[in-house]
């Protein structure tokens, strides 16, 4: 089979840091290439895989001032589209803008939806001509027809168990209201308990106001955005991971990278966290500040190594490559 992975290009693939979607997209290239499918990944131009790569844009966007996001991800997605006919199957990890080009593909066309980053976008995904796979069945919209979930996977090589953990906890993310990093900061204070943030300024402003004031090096520190290797360290010598999120998140990876890790998490009950998270063995929901910081201490009890081993389990790469390719064999047969 013959399979093209449109990936985004906010940042290369995969991210040197922040980058979820490249982060997946990379993941499941090369795991659809050890199984044998000729894929081409269509990234930035400074990606690494082991799939063929082709693009046009040179770097991630994000981190690059002199690039127009807007102008590069349509011409990103045209000149993908213009090849579309060399393969059996196009796989669309780039949001709504190619389901405006899905006239014009000449294959068999499936889209994952990672999010929807607002109601505005959905007539572009209910008019397109495309198969719809959910990363979680919280996220589904009603409006459309999904061939499957499919859960995100991670890299597990490099998410070491880490059998004993120190006092401290966790955040990791975005930092923006919807992820709560001032919930976290509260509850650590708490539960008296040191907190390690770390994740890209989303919103300057909040992060002014309600997040760097609270930073003093000691009992709350802010690492910005770091790279696998420094994340893996983090989660594995924290006792808990607190995601105390105030909107529906449609998935979370950096939940199960904690969990994978064997440190459980403390998340809000919303979104996708109830699929995620398994109740007393990878970590605990909450509602409340109250709730989280009673969770912190049931948290630090429970077993890490069975913490790991679930999560190992449900969310290996290989898992997700296995998922993707039941779903490329459905819908290519159409």
């Amino acid at each position: 089979m013959r399979v093209a992975l449109l990936g985004p290009v906010a940042w290369r693939t995969p991210p040197h840091h922040y980058g979820p979607w490249e982060q997946v997209t990379g993941l499941l290239a090369e795991g659809l290439v050890t199984r044998g499918v000729d894929v081409t990944l269509f990234a930035t131009l400074d990606s690494v895989t082991s799939a063929a790569l082709d693009g046009v844009c040179p770097r991630g966007y994000a981190d690059a001032p002199d690039l127009d996001g807007r102008v590069w991800e349509a011409m990103h997605v045209s000149h993908a589209m213009a090849r579309s006919a060399e393969f059996d199957l196009v796989h669309n990890h780039l949001d709504w803008l190619p389901l405006a080009f899905a006239a014009h593909c000449a294959a068999p066309l499936l889209t994952t939806v990672h999010g929807f980053s607002g109601a505005g976008i959905l007539p572009a995904y209910a008019r397109a001509r495309s198969s719809y796979v959910s990363i979680s069945d919280a996220d589904r919209s009603a409006e459309l027809d999904y061939v499957a979930t499919v859960h995100h996977g991670v890299d597990l090589t490099g998410l070491p168990f880490a059998p004993d953990a120190g006092p401290g906890l966790a955040v990791l993310g975005r930092i923006h209201p919807d992820k709560g990093t001032h919930t976290a900061i509260e509850i650590a204070r708490r539960a008296g308990r040191p907190l390690t943030i770390c994740g890209i300024v989303q919103d300057e402003r909040y992060f002014a106001e309600e997040v760097a004031p609270h930073v003093d090096g000691d009992q709350v520190v802010y690492l910005g955005s770091v790279g696998p290797r420094r994340r893996a360290e983090v989660l594995g010598a924290s006792a808990a991971l607190l995601h105390p999120i105030s909107f529906d998140e449609p998935f979370g990876l950096s939940v199960v990278e904690s969990m994978a890790c064997g440190t459980p998490v403390v998340a809000y009950a919303r979104g996708s966290m109830p699929e995620v998270v398994d109740e007393g063995v990878t970590g605990f929901l909450v509602h409340t500040v109250e709730q989280a910081v009673d969770a912190v201490t049931r948290a630090a009890g429970l077993d890490r190594a069975d913490c790991a081993a679930r999560a190992r389990q449900r969310y290996a790469a290989d898992r997700m490559v296995t998922d993707y390719l039941a779903v490329y064999a459905d819908v290519a047969g159409r």
